[in-house]
């Protein structure tokens, strides 16, 4: 786990209060604290606005997913593709923490730009697509899909 990371996913995560994880220990608000300490070296302030009874899960579901290096993304797909999202919300905190993060990660500027601009694009298009109305199912005739 790279612990120096703390990309936009795991502030959004933790800074919304809608973790889908349970914790074995919901509710230790404390426990999860210090894991995050022992984890960053501090817990930043956003999370402690988090309610108490939120974070647990939301911890757990961030380790698990984003900081494990063990999942089926390396940590820099991972960086990029919340850099890609934040990007899109838009979300300034996302943009900053992620690109830094990606970086960390061996992100080199222009894959930085490349996932920013795929972002771009694929929200184009789907702006074209629902705009238009464009038919699901001929679209993936068309397309080669089923």
């Amino acid at each position: 786990m790279n612990r120096t990371s703390f990309t936009c996913l795991t502030v959004l995560v933790i800074a919304s209060g809608l973790g889908l994880a349970t914790s074995a220990h919901a509710g230790d608000a404390a426990a999860t604290y210090a894991d995050i300490e022992k984890t960053f070296g501090s817990v930043p302030s956003f999370v402690k606005a988090v309610p108490k009874s939120a974070i647990p899960g939301l911890w757990q579901q961030t380790k698990e997913l984003e900081l494990s290096e063990t999942t089926a993304l390396p940590p820099k797909v991972k960086a990029l593709i919340s850099l890609a999202v934040g990007a899109q919300i838009p979300c300034e905190y996302c943009v900053w923490i992620d690109t830094n993060t990606a970086k960390q990660n061996g992100a080199s500027d222009e894959e930085i730009g490349e996932a920013i601009a795929m972002a771009g694009l694929t929200r184009n298009w789907s702006t074209v697509f629902h705009g238009l109305q464009v038919d699901m199912v001929q679209f993936k005739k068309e397309l080669g899909g089923q």
